[in-house]
């Protein structure tokens, strides 16, 4: 894509290595539309070598884009490079927003909105329970784990394959966050409202092992951060066992918000034909 075209109005990014994939110029193109705004919103291939020189052109202007979207593998240097990180990304140690203000690069993390964005829009009361499950340790669960734990859980239980990895997450996030091994699954599950993938199974169709899920709260709520396929195996797994599922779209949907409302003037709405969009794209790949 040529990023040396003129485009008036603001001009915003989403940079990672690869970027071809990313849906987010989908999303974001529909809300300047549906919202009759100018400028423009793309994706722009960044290369791990060439990202502080990329972020410099962004501090100075010459890029030609006020702020943008950062996803795999930038997203901790995007931090490290930021004038001024929020406390949401200090704690993760990660950004996915960055925006110019008065000469300052700002950067903060919007994963874990989105994450909840989606529960609240899907499944109002989702939080009703102090006791939640999180299946998974790595990269992704960082921000899922701070935003269940700033909702206000008293029990967040992280349970994985490599017990030492849900350790150094409890270590991160304080003493409401528990580590145990995939095995202690089960026990874990006692009384929770809700359970949240946050592990690679089941994505794009892959197998993903049977999980019982009786064991949890009878009204609770089961989610996945993955999104293709929509309904993940371990969502069917849970629905077929009687309990409510939401799936990971919305995560995506939903985390995009903050950075256009920073980036363009307006705050965007996150609705069905938006979601219509992205899973008329999905299925066309």
């Amino acid at each position: 894509m040529d990023d040396s075209r003129e485009t008036y109005g603001p001009n915003a990014f989403v940079t990672g290595f690869p970027v071809r994939h990313s849906r987010s110029p989908l999303i974001h193109g529909h809300w300047l539309k549906t919202l009759d705004l100018s400028g423009s919103y793309r994706a722009h291939e960044v290369a791990p070598e060439a990202f502080p020189a990329f972020i410099a052109s962004l501090r100075d202007g010459s890029s030609g884009f006020i702020g943008g979207n950062v996803t795999i593998p930038h997203k901790e240097l995007a931090f490290n490079l930021a004038d001024s990180p929020d406390e949401l990304s200090e704690e993760l140690g990660a950004s996915n927003t960055l925006w110019m203000e008065d000469g300052t690069l700002l950067a903060t993390n919007t994963d874990g909105r989105g994450f909840t964005a989606n529960l609240d829009e899907r499944h109002p009361g989702w939080d009703r329970h102090d006791k939640v499950v999180i299946f998974g340790a790595g990269g992704a669960s960082r921000a899922v784990i701070q935003a269940v734990r700033d909702r206000g859980f008293a029990e967040i239980h992280v349970a994985n394959r490599t017990v030492e990895r849900a350790r150094e997450l409890a270590d991160r996030f304080g003493p409401k966050v528990h580590a145990h091994p995939t095995a202690a699954l089960g026990e874990v599950m006692k009384g929770a409202g809700l359970f949240i993938n946050t592990t690679s199974l089941g994505m794009d169709g892959d197998a993903a092992p049977a999980i019982d899920f009786s064991p949890l709260a009878s009204d609770a709520v089961v989610t996945d951060i993955v999104y293709v396929p929509l309904k993940t195996p371990i969502l069917s797994q849970a629905e077929e066992q009687g309990f409510a599922v939401v799936d990971g779209l919305g995560m995506l949907l939903h985390q995009a918000v903050p950075g256009f409302e920073k980036w363009f003037g307006k705050r965007p709405v996150v609705d069905e034909a938006l979601r219509a969009l992205i899973i008329a794209d999905m299925e066309k790949h």
